[in-house]
């Protein structure tokens, strides 16, 4: 009897989403193989329908099954690769982590990443005209303040969730790289901020991203750097 070998892993995305690396994070810290296909979303193409009726990304290919949401794939990739854990076992933490990774993946997103990104990248990649500045001044006023909760976080736990390593930190990881892309993120407002992050921007899992390169977007000279 012949056996097909079972599909690769795979996992359709944009590399400047924030929702896109916090599962490309999560993959690689569980040392999961996975093939990169770039999906221009925009375009809402039959086969991104067919993958994911609501034409977002990320979606996973993973064991035969179409896996589109990023939380909804993390933790399932958690569950399911329990080492190293990003979830903590205690249900009031698990709580902390999911509140935390709904801030950025909604309110921050809201706020910072959409807006900004929009401006200066998706316009740009899209041929949609040029960048609105009050959007942008908008965007990286709100953002200070953003990092002001997050030194006020740090300044009372190792990490954003807790004094272990979680999901939030990815999700916080994943909107400021992006915004880091571009050379929008403010490092001497916060020591703190700034050392949270280039820890977890020194992890191996964070590799891939800072090898990223977006047609026509330039990366920011300190975007790769380790020592920013």
């Amino acid at each position: 009897m012949n056996s097909s070998a079972p599909a690769p892993t795979r996992l359709y995305h944009v590399a400047l989403s924030p929702f896109c690396r916090k599962v490309r994070l999560t993959l690689a810290e569980k040392k999961i193989e996975v093939e990169l296909v770039e999906e221009k979303y925009w375009e809402q193409s039959p086969e991104l329908l067919r993958r994911n009726p609501a034409g977002k990304v990320p979606v996973l290919r993973h064991e035969g099954k179409m896996m589109p949401e990023s939380q909804a794939i993390c933790e399932y990739l958690d569950e399911t690769v329990p080492q190293p854990p990003l979830m903590p076992r205690q249900a009031s933490e698990r709580y902390e982590v999911r509140r935390l990774c709904a801030w950025f993946d909604d309110k921050f997103n809201a706020e910072v990443t959409q807006p900004i990104m929009h401006e200066r990248v998706w316009k740009k990649v899209q041929n949609l005209g040029y960048p609105d500045s009050a959007t942008i001044k908008n965007g990286l006023k709100a953002i200070k303040v953003h990092l002001d909760y997050m030194t006020a976080l740090l300044e009372q736990r190792r990490w954003l969730a807790g004094n272990n390593m979680t999901l939030a930190d990815f999700a916080a990881a994943a909107h400021l790289s992006c915004l880091d892309y571009i050379s929008d993120v403010d490092w001497d407002r916060s020591n703190t901020v700034r050392d949270w992050y280039a820890t977890i921007k020194s992890r191996p899992a964070f590799r891939s991203l800072l090898a990223d390169q977006m047609p026509g977007v330039k990366a920011s000279p300190q975007y790769a750097e380790l020592d920013f």
